[in-house]
């Protein structure tokens, strides 16, 4: 019987959500890789896991703020693998909504991404996950110090924030709820900034450099394993010191 490990990561695609799938696949875990629009990045990574060693991964196309989702995919690993260990809420929306051109389905959009949906995830795999089990949301340090012109998404990463120590809580002590809150990790493909605005932007953070996916998906491999056993409602800035310019 193969006693691996199982975990689910949302937005396992690209980007950070790859770079995090990468990391806890090389620690022995077998992955449900959740995607909505990446599905090429997330299949690539299916046949590469499943080369290294058979029967590690499976995709599973979907939108988050689908309500009928979470329990899709869990019953998914149940019906593959017999059991769940950690879930990695990364999929997230991101883009800037001004006050004064809000709309309602920008704010619906943002909160059920980066809100909504983790939460109604984390209950559905809290419900099968056994003693041990972990999750870890994916926030943003500007959860705590917004940024002009993002007030829908920042208000919504402020909420998962919240979620995040609620569940500790509330989930303790069979399961363990962190979170990590990047900076200034990679250039977004929607950023739009020249290379001066780029290197301006480089230097406000202390470290003078950007992150990248592997800085984040080190921090999340950590939170789920046995060493970080004793961590509990915690979120890990990983952002060069950026929150504190």
């Amino acid at each position: 019987m193969n006693e691996a490990p199982v975990a689910l990561v949302t937005g396992a695609g690209r980007r950070i959500g790859s770079a995090i799938a990468l990391a806890l696949h090389e620690a022995g875990y077998r992955l449900l890789l959740h995607y909505r629009l990446s599905g090429d990045g997330a299949r690539e990574l299916e046949a590469r896991f499943n080369a290294a060693r058979p029967d590690s991964a499976i995709c599973h196309a979907g939108d988050i703020a689908d309500d009928a989702l979470p329990d899709a995919m869990v019953e998914a690993i149940m019906q593959r693998w017999g059991r769940l260990d950690a879930l990695v809420n990364n999929a997230s929306s991101f883009y800037p909504t001004a006050l004064a051109t809000l709309t309602p389905a920008q704010f619906s959009d943002l909160i059920a991404s980066n809100l909504k949906g983790p939460l109604f995830l984390s209950k559905a795999c809290a419900a099968r996950m056994s003693h041990g089990g972990a999750i870890v949301n994916v926030l943003d340090i500007h959860a705590r110090k917004p940024m002009p012109g993002y007030v829908a998404y920042c208000a919504a990463k402020a909420g998962l924030w919240s979620v995040t120590e609620s569940l500790a809580m509330e989930l303790a002590p069979r399961i363990r709820v962190n979170g990590v809150a990047p900076g200034r990790m990679i250039w977004g493909a929607g950023d739009n900034l020249d290379e001066a605005q780029r290197q301006a932007e480089q230097n406000r953070i202390p470290l003078q450099r950007l992150g990248g996916g592997d800085e984040v998906a080190r921090t999340v491999r950590f939170l789920l394993s046995a060493e970080a056993a004793y961590v509990n409602g915690a979120v890990l800035p990983v952002d060069g010191g950026l929150r504190l310019a």
